[in-house]
């Protein structure tokens, strides 16, 4: 009974060693036809002109109550939304981003907070198309009634031409490192495995101007340079090495 059970037992060791060196040699063997690679990161840069300017403008009113900083402030913005229609701004151009009503308090030395009013604001998001119009734009809403300018950035409407243009220089850019890399490990690059792209955006930081001078001052139109925005594509290539 004990020879049967021990050479039961060293048969099943030997189908599991067997099993096993069979294992390890399909694994050697997956290994072995895996393609040897090199993946390399290309950047490349187009400058161009914005052709589009983004601003947001509002109106603040303060008053004692919310009745009456709410009734001033919507007197005021009809004003402005009358002057972007005079304008030419169209009303898909123009979008509602921020109406708040907040209490406005007095906080004194060793004092509770005292409530001594209402501020009332409401801000507009404004798509200028044409950006020869901005400065004198913003002179007509500032005479309007628009005393926060909250900020303003630029964009390019159809990015695609120079997006290409990017592609193409990130593609020669990854392709130039691939080529000096195998040359310094004396291999030669086969085909091209995969390709993966990501864009970045890099627009020129917007102006910040929620102080506004009163109309009076501004006579002439503001002065704005919309520059230039830098689009750029990093592309990861993936080679197989022959």
């Amino acid at each position: 009974m004990r020879r049967r059970f021990l050479a039961a037992t060293a048969l099943s060791l030997a189908v599991v060693s067997a099993g096993f060196i069979l294992k390890s040699a399909e694994a050697q063997a997956q290994e072995a036809k895996m393609p040897r690679t090199i993946s390399l990161i290309g950047h490349g840069e187009a400058r161009v002109a914005p052709d589009m300017a983004i601003v947001s403008v509002g109106v603040l009113k303060q008053a004692p109550t919310a009745a009456e900083a709410l009734s001033a402030n919507t007197a005021a913005m009809t004003e402005v939304m009358a002057a972007l229609k005079a304008a030419g701004i169209e009303a898909r151009d123009i979008q509602t981003s921020n109406f708040m009503v907040s209490p406005r308090y007095d906080y004194g030395d060793n004092q509770p907070p005292r409530l001594t009013g209402y501020d009332v604001s409401n801000t507009v998001t404004i798509a200028i198309r044409k950006i020869d119009q901005l400065g004198g734009l913003l002179d007509i809403l500032v005479s309007a009634g628009s005393n926060q300018i909250n900020g303003i950035s630029f964009q390019v409407s159809k990015p695609d031409q120079a997006l290409d243009q990017a592609r193409k220089s990130a593609t020669e850019d990854a392709t130039r490192k691939a080529k000096l890399y195998a040359g310094a490990m004396q291999v030669k690059l086969g085909p091209v495995l995969s390709i993966k792209e990501g864009v970045n955006y890099s627009p020129p930081a917007p102006m910040m101007m929620k102080s506004m001078r009163g109309a009076a001052e501004m006579s002439a139109d503001v002065p704005i340079s919309g520059g230039e925005q830098s689009l750029t594509i990093d592309v990861n290539v993936t080679w197989e090495i022959n």
